[in-house]
């Protein structure tokens, strides 16, 4: 199972937002390549960058970061946020990036998603962040009105293989990983799915790990190692150990 750090961008700075609010901001670094660097340095082997404020203007906003980013690390990066288009794709995978995310375009344009599956196979990841089991697009600020599990059958149906599933209620918070709707969602769609949101301790590695048979792949960690409460290094020897 991968251990995935996360580096949230905005103003070209490495954030976390508590319960994906904006107004309730948490400074890290004025340097996202720096800890780039650091995650690297603790054993990382993929790293997990979203564009804060792509996600909010619709487009990306933070490549300059990225590309930093790119050129501080040896690991392969996945990027979300603002990607709408695959004029957008095309630039995130011609900067470097390993794979993309797409959140909002799923639910408001999915036949970009297979268009763009079709075209760039595994490298197409979807996001889908929920509340209460409803998908949000646009920053996490609307409701997407469609239901989790419905969204992550339609996506593997148009040819995606990776799903990450935030819990918004728990994302930024340390309140313990929603595994039950993680692997469910694994379950449903037969998606491979990468848990976030409200990861705090080894124990919730612990618990992902032992259902990575069922279709839990991953699991993207964020406040929890820039705050100390969750040891990198010792998460990802849990992950890569024997089942």
């Amino acid at each position: 199972m991968l251990i995935i750090p996360a580096i949230d961008i905005r103003d070209g700075k490495c954030v976390r937002l508590f319960k994906g609010d904006f107004a309730k901001e948490t400074i890290f670094s004025d340097r996202p390549e720096e800890m780039a660097r650091k995650w690297q340095n603790a054993g990382a082997r993929f790293l997990h960058l979203v564009d804060l404020d792509g996600a909010l203007a619709k487009k990306p906003m933070n490549l300059d970061t990225v590309e930093r980013i790119l050129h501080s690390v040896e690991l392969p990066v996945e990027l979300g946020g603002g990607i709408r288009s695959l004029e957008h794709i095309e630039t995130a995978l011609a900067l470097g990036v390993h794979r993309v995310i797409l959140g909002s375009v799923a639910v408001q344009e999915p036949e970009l998603v297979k268009e763009a599956c079709q075209r760039y196979k595994e490298r197409i990841v979807v996001g889908i962040d929920a509340k209460d089991g409803i998908v949000a697009v646009d920053g996490w600020g609307v409701s997407g009105d469609v239901e989790a599990g419905e969204l992550a059958r339609r996506m593997v149906k148009a040819g995606v293989r990776t799903i990450i599933y935030t819990d918004i209620s728990r994302d930024g918070t340390l309140a313990g990983v929603n595994a039950e709707a993680t692997v469910a969602l694994a379950k449903e769609s037969g998606a491979s799915v990468i848990a976030s949101g409200g990861v705090s301790s080894l124990a919730d590695i612990r618990r992902l790990k032992a259902l990575e048979a069922e279709g839990v792949c991953g699991v993207i960690v964020g406040k929890s190692i820039y705050t100390g409460a969750l040891d990198l290094a010792k998460a990802i020897e849990i992950a890569e150990g024997e089942r």
